[in-house]
């Protein structure tokens, strides 16, 4: 009977030995899973949409490899100076390259905004693809992937670019010649997105005459894409891209928006044959953007809808024009984004 009394409370023992180191564990294990929190350190990363994940040191630059539904985009960015949350889109022309925004070699852009809280995000990649959502994959360059850049600009880069702290909802977007029309069309279908939205010698009334056989000449010139899987020609998708036509989605938006006079200024120099033909189709280019954003001049002042409009007396289709715009819209920027 005592021999039974002890094994009883050895047992009990044993059992009260477990129960307090069971205890102990779960006591541990709570403490080293609150300790992240405590002391600034993410034991692992957040899941999307759960919060800022990630936060470059503010004022540095770095190249994101973000997912989208055409495969992983190459994204350039310069983060705001102080940390702020607001941005600014830089859209590129229809020669765009898959390595490098232009903007960011052609132009001082990253040198004009170092020291303002805005983050610049520059999209690498998208030549002749207008920014659009296309229908289906170029046919004549053999494409393997369907352009759907709206997509990407409006949902995809801001949902992805949220985790380090930058608004989905406090941006600005610039673009010139292909992209200028692209960033008049996201504002004005994105006015949650954008504040503000600039066009230097933009497309600005695709519907005009010619325009259409224009862009399908410059789509074949850069890259042999077909404009017909952009958009087949009865498509309403035409209309949805033109300025001239949605214009009135533009209202109450800040915009800037320009056009050289086509006539070779300070930054035209042909030295050589070559160059000689080049600057010829800059000044032809130019000379069609700019009855394109005169056009789109008359049709917002229709509409009662007011813009910062600059129309220099020199200035050909090239970056150095476009670089000395974006620095006369610097400060419409900031302020619309007040950064």
């Amino acid at each position: 009977m005592r021999f039974g009394q002890r094994r009883e409370r050895a047992e009990l023992s044993r059992s009260r030995g477990v129960r307090t180191w069971a205890a102990r564990v779960l006591t541990v294990s709570a403490v080293a899973l609150t300790m992240p929190a405590t002391i600034g350190i993410s034991a692992a990363p957040a899941l999307p949409g759960s919060g800022i994940v990630h936060r470059t040191p503010a004022g540095g630059r770095e190249d994101l490899m973000v997912p989208s539904s055409m495969g992983p985009i190459k994204v350039q960015v310069q983060w705001a100076k102080r940390g702020g949350s607001s941005a600014l889109y830089l859209l590129d022309g229809q020669a765009a390259r898959d390595d490098v925004n232009a903007w960011t070699f052609e132009t001082n852009a990253l040198q004009q905004f170092e020291n303002d809280d805005v983050t610049l995000v520059m999209p690498v990649g998208g030549m002749s693809s207008w920014y659009q959502d296309w229908t289906s994959p170029s046919n004549t360059n053999g494409q393997k992937f369907t352009y759907k850049w709206e997509t990407f600009l409006s949902k995809e880069l801001p949902d992805f670019l949220a985790n380090y702290g930058v608004s989905k909802t406090n941006n600005a977007v610039a673009g010139l010649s292909m992209s200028g029309s692209a960033a008049l069309m996201l504002a004005a279908f994105h006015r949650d997105q954008f504040k503000f939205a600039a066009s230097y010698s933009g497309a600005l009334n695709i519907s005009a005459p010619g325009m259409r056989e224009a862009i399908r000449v410059a789509t074949l010139r850069h890259g042999a894409y077909n404009i017909d899987s952009m958009a087949p020609p009865w498509s309403p998708q035409w209309l949805r891209m033109d300025p001239f036509v949605f214009a009135q989605n533009l209202r109450g938006l800040p915009m800037h928006i320009s056009s050289g006079s086509a006539l070779p200024g300070e930054w035209d120099h042909p030295a050589s044959a070559g160059a000689v033909f080049d600057t010829g189709v800059a000044m032809g280019i130019e000379a069609v953007t700019l009855l394109n954003t005169r056009s789109f001049q008359a049709r917002l002042n229709s509409l009662g809808i007011p813009a910062t409009w600059s129309f220099p007396a020199t200035g050909t289709h090239s970056w150095k024009y476009w670089e000395a715009e974006l620095w006369s819209s610097r400060t419409e920027i900031l302020s619309a984004l007040k950064a």
